[in-house]
């Protein structure tokens, strides 16, 4: 006999699934509304509001909120000057806004019947696009034809030349992929495992007798595991944001 449960995701895939919300099209332009555009909106007024509550009552005795908050900062603003240098601090803005954007995004992926954006590699990809666009743009403007030396290293015999500058350039494109992917699998994979625990946690809880009482081992896995997916999720927008300054003392530094 086949039991329906309201609210319990029967495939672990499930709960990566795009749903328009609100359809909407302007001119021949899709703007509908989904899941994922409404948890990303909802990121960035927590966001906003995260950082509102911390200049709220400031003062040279920090509260909570200030300590969290100087505490981010302090980790971004090291990222940029161990990897950037003095250069870095125009940049700084856009670095700390993305830092706090994919942590977001990923703590609140951890929420129960929420949906996690960076698990969608539509919107990791689109991101790390955007940035080597941005980055690729600041290298030009900063060193002009000279930038295009990236490709090609001094002193290589002419006969190579052809060969060595396709796969410098095939492995300088392939930095949006990494960039990308990185985030979106650790995402997907950790998301995955916790449903297909909690899944076989509530199958033996359900079936009753002696198995009701083993499903607090898989029950137990599944705290540490959600522990763990914590930390990664502020791995990932770490390691992001750090790439991010990598890819961007590169294209400065001509490295």
């Amino acid at each position: 006999m086949l039991i329906n449960y309201p609210f319990i995701i029967s495939s672990p895939l499930e709960q990566f699934e795009v749903v328009t919300l609100l359809p909407l099209n302007i001119a021949g332009f899709n703007f509908s509304i989904t899941n994922s555009s409404l948890f990303l909106i909802i990121a960035l007024l927590i966001l906003i509001f995260w950082v509102s509550l911390s200049f709220h009552n400031a003062g040279l005795i920090p509260n909570n909120w200030q300590l969290v908050k100087e505490y981010v900062y302090t980790v971004t603003s090291s990222m940029v000057k161990d990897n950037i240098g003095k250069k870095g601090e125009f940049y700084f803005p856009f670095i700390f806004s993305l830092h706090l954007l994919l942590l977001y995004c990923n703590l609140i992926g951890m929420v129960p019947y929420s949906f996690t954006v960076t698990s969608h590699i539509v919107f990791t990809f689109g991101l790390a696009l955007s940035i080597f666009i941005g980055i690729n743009i600041i290298g030009i403007q900063t060193h002009g034809f000279k930038f295009f030396a990236l490709f090609l290293p001094r002193g290589v015999p002419l006969g190579i030349i052809p060969l060595l500058v396709t796969i410098e350039f095939l492995s300088y494109i392939v930095k949006v992929f990494t960039l990308s992917i990185r985030l979106f699998a650790n995402m997907t994979s950790g998301h995955t495992l916790l449903k297909i625990i909690a899944g076989f946690a509530w199958t033996l809880l359900s079936a009753g007798g002696i198995l009701a009482i083993l499903h607090l081992i898989p029950l137990g896995l599944l705290l540490a595991l959600i522990g763990l997916e914590l930390a990664i999720a502020g791995l990932q927008a770490y390691v992001f944001t750090l790439l991010t300054c990598i890819y961007l003392n590169d294209v400065l530094d001509m490295h």
